[in-house]
């Protein structure tokens, strides 16, 4: 009897999705899709293997990149100045922030260009983005929230939509 159940709970787990991706809702995105950097010190390489040198050597955690090719655990990247190179998967993290591009932007109280100037940011700022809709996003930087406009920063694409 205890085989026949434990046969009976496999195949329940096989037929609702079996693997723990689909459990969890969790998928590997495909190339090319924004990320950014996980660690305090990451290296960027020539080549997907530790015995390519070393090109890089970042020292900016939440960094945005886009990740443009997956090889193993590896992922080519690149980073708002253009650079390409393969960086290690687990230094890349899931989570989305983006960078401040060329001038002083605004963060407003609310998604429109009327809406009351809450913060300004300055070419460079690194802030995590949420809630992008129609051009603008949420901008978070260490607690000082706004709404900007996408084609003001690099890390997320001017039509995405982001929950």
């Amino acid at each position: 009897m205890r085989r026949w159940t434990a046969g009976l709970a496999m195949l329940a787990v096989l037929i609702s999705g079996g693997s723990v991706a689909a459990q969890t809702g969790k998928e590997k995105p495909k190339p090319p899709y924004f990320a950014s950097i996980g660690a305090g010190k990451a290296r960027m390489r020539s080549g997907p293997g530790r015995s390519y040198p070393a090109t890089w050597l970042y020292v900016r955690a939440d960094l945005p990149v886009r990740v443009v090719d997956v090889f193993k655990e590896w992922r080519k990247v690149e980073d708002p100045g253009g650079e390409q190179g393969w960086m290690l998967g687990n230094l890349i993290s899931s989570t989305r922030t983006a960078i401040v591009q060329e001038a002083v932007t605004e963060l407003r109280d609310r998604p429109a260009f009327g809406a009351r100037v809450l913060w300004r940011a300055e070419p460079g700022v690194v802030g995590r983005v949420s809630q992008c809709a129609r051009g603008w996003c949420r901008f978070d930087v260490r607690g000082q929230v706004g709404f900007v406009e996408a084609t003001r920063l690099w890390g997320v694409a001017p039509e995405e939509t982001l929950p």
